[in-house]
């Protein structure tokens, strides 16, 4: 989903922060030339101010720049009133020595720039002004002083308004100054977001409190469909979806694809996400109405695939066809389905290359153990080619890896469905199971699979573990009852 990804403050270059590698060598930078008095040195008969104002460093940052950043008034005087140098003059990123020293919260320079015509209202390459930087610095003595010089306390960029940066930047003091200032909680970017995004992407319940304490809405929704609710749940952020439902979210608001908050949390593997929006959730006909049912569609898409005359794809649970669409039965296993009496139609060569890059993926990442990337990978290639069982086999181990026994036990038994011959997907089937502490069925799967292969060690050990484990469990059970 589109709108869970990210926000317009993802990869923002910021301006100089004190303590942070980049000032300290922005500063370094400067004291190297000044001690060099490189002014001087390399003044070539041009004057002193051009000879000045063409030296500067590989980002474009200027004498100005400099002493802007450190503060030091005397040095810009002599920069603006003797050289004349422009005091708006931006880097190779559209920073004008006034971002520094708002982002730095430096209130005495910023006030002598100002007093010497630095424009508070330029923008940098990003859209972003003085204001922008000095409520993500959260420094409220700094952003009254820019307010009573007339700033627009809700001037838009294309990164949005401040009090869409501070609340990004969890700046909760700064969110609640510009607030009480009047600062619109419900402004959007271009692409439709409103600081509440910009709180719940950063995580911040702090801001997010107060933006829903004055008046921010929670059920706007982005072009894409989607909702703060489904990005707090993208985000995995139980707080901060507790905060938006009793501030009244909405959980039964769709997503372009489709998709409720419910069934991205699914997606998610976050069952507590699972469970808090249950019970606020709407039933959905298509899906086993539990918080396990609900879960046991983490690994697939939920969606429908759509098809052509002559294609099937796989389906979740034993269903029948009704005129208006699937009715979900009892059973929740993978099946296949053949539409028209036809078979799964042929793969477009785009489909498989798509589908030969993701179980690269999968592959790698399961080397590297990464298993949850292996599982999402593997998925993407069951979406683009149904037919390979192997990578059922495969998504089923990670899951067990993972310690996720419904979903590898979902896809052990979609493999054997079509297979009952495989002799791994026996063994997929009989760990998930075994994870279950459903240890007779687990170890039936495991006979089941030395049958197929006899001389299989790894069977044979599993079968006898399972059995093992299996009276263990009932000697337990007998003893508790007895006591």
């Amino acid at each position: 989903m589109a709108s869970c990804a990210s926000t317009p403050l993802t990869g923002l270059s910021l301006p100089l922060v004190p303590g942070s590698p980049a000032f300290s060598e922005c500063c370094s930078g400067w004291k190297s030339w000044h001690t060099q008095e490189a002014g001087f040195e390399l003044d070539d008969g041009r004057g002193m101010a051009r000879t000045i104002a063409d030296v500067k460093d590989d980002k474009g940052r200027g004498a100005l720049h400099f002493a802007a950043i450190e503060g030091n008034i005397e040095l810009c005087k002599y920069l603006l009133e003797e050289l004349k140098l422009d005091v708006n003059q931006k880097d190779v990123e559209g920073f004008t020595p006034l971002h520094h020293v708002a982002g730095l919260a430096l209130t005495e320079t910023a006030k002598y720039l100002i007093d010497r015509d630095a424009d508070p209202l330029i923008p940098n390459d990003k859209g972003l002004t003085a204001l922008h930087y000095s409520a993500g610095s959260g420094k409220i003595e700094f952003m009254n002083f820019l307010l009573s010089k007339g700033f627009n306390i809700d001037c838009q960029s294309s990164l949005g308004s401040p009090l869409y940066f501070s609340a990004g930047c969890a700046r909760q003091d700064a969110v609640k100054f510009l607030l009480e200032h009047h600062a619109n909680p419900n402004a959007q970017t271009v692409d439709g977001f409103t600081p509440l995004f910009a709180a719940i992407t950063n995580g911040s319940l702090e801001c997010l409190k107060l933006l829903i304490q004055w008046g921010a809405k929670v059920n706007v929704t982005l072009p894409e469909g989607g909702t703060p609710l489904h990005v707090g749940t993208y985000r995995g952020n139980l707080d901060v979806m507790n905060c938006l439902l009793e501030a009244g979210a909405d959980p039964n608001v769709r997503d372009e694809d489709g998709i409720t908050p419910i069934q991205l949390a699914a997606r998610r593997g976050n069952r507590a996400a699972v469970e808090i929006l249950f019970p606020k959730t709407s039933k959905i006909k298509t899906i086993p109405w539990s918080v396990g049912g609900i879960m046991v569609l983490k690994s697939f898409t939920d969606k429908f695939a759509q098809w052509d005359e002559g294609r099937g794809s796989f389906y979740l649970a034993h269903c029948y066809v009704q005129k208006d669409g699937f009715l979900y039965l009892g059973s929740h296993i993978l099946k296949v389905m053949v539409v028209n009496g036809g078979l799964l139609s042929q793969l477009s060569r785009e489909a498989k290359q798509k589908a030969a890059e993701a179980k690269s993926r999968g592959d790698d990442a399961f080397q590297r153990k990464d298993y949850q990337a292996a599982v999402d990978a593997y998925t993407q290639v069951i979406d683009f080619d149904p037919n390979d069982a192997t990578l059922l086999t495969n998504r089923s181990l990670c899951c067990i890896h993972l310690g996720q026994a419904e979903h590898a036990l979902v896809d052990a038994e979609a493999c054997r469905e079509p297979r009952p011959d495989r002799p791994k997907a026996c063994y997929r089937e009989g760990a998930a199971l075994r994870i279950l502490q459903r240890f007779d069925e687990a170890a039936k799967s495991f006979y089941e699979g030395v049958k197929l292969d006899p001389g299989n060690e790894e069977l044979a050990n599993a079968f006898r573990e399972a059995v093992e484990a299996g009276r263990k469990l009932m000697l337990e059970s007998e003893g508790h009852c007895l006591r």
